[in-house]
C-alpha cells in the first residue's frame, strides 16, 4: 500500500474517517453506508483498486458501489480530441483523381491511399473502417 501522504487529497480524506471508526470500534462490525458512500466517490474518481487497496475495503463491494454512483458525481473523464473531417474539393486532372487520408487516434494509424476517377465517400469509409469493432 502506498503511504498515506502519496494519496490524493480527497482519498486521505476518506482514509482518515476509516481510520477513525476503525478505532472507535472493537470486534467486528458492518461498515456504516455514509462510508461506503464516500469510498464509493472516491473510487469513482481514482480508481477501485487503488481505493480499496488504500482504504483496505473488499474489491468486489466497492467496485458494485462505485459503479452505482453514476456518471453525474464522477469526476470528468480527460477529453480526447474528436476526428475531424475535411472535404478537399479539386479539379479533373487528366490522370485521374488520387488521394491520401491518414489518421491517428487512440486506436491506432489507419493510411489510405486512393486513385481512380470517381471519388467514393472517403468519410464515411474512413469513419465505418476507424469505428468497427
Amino acid at each position: 500500500m502506498a503511504r498515506r501522504s502519496d494519496l490524493p487529497i480527497k482519498m486521505r480524506k476518506v482514509y482518515s474517517r476509516f481510520e477513525r471508526w476503525r478505532r472507535s470500534h472493537v470486534g467486528r462490525l458492518p461498515i456504516p453506508e455514509r462510508l461506503w458512500r464516500a469510498a464509493a466517490e472516491v473510487a469513482a474518481e481514482h480508481g477501485v483498486c487503488r481505493t480499496a487497496q488504500a482504504l483496505r475495503l473488499e474489491y468486489g463491494k466497492l467496485r458494485q458501489l462505485a459503479e452505482s454512483v453514476g456518471p453525474s458525481k464522477r469526476a470528468a473523464a480527460p477529453k480526447t480530441p474528436q476526428a475531424s473531417f475535411v472535404e478537399l474539393v479539386t479539379s479533373p486532372v487528366t490522370g485521374g483523381l488520387e488521394c491520401l487520408i491518414e489518421l491517428e487516434g487512440p486506436r491506432g494509424k489507419l493510411r489510405i491511399q486512393w486513385k481512380g476517377t470517381t471519388a467514393p465517400d472517403l468519410a464515411g469509409l474512413c469513419r465505418s473502417l476507424w469505428e468497427s469493432a
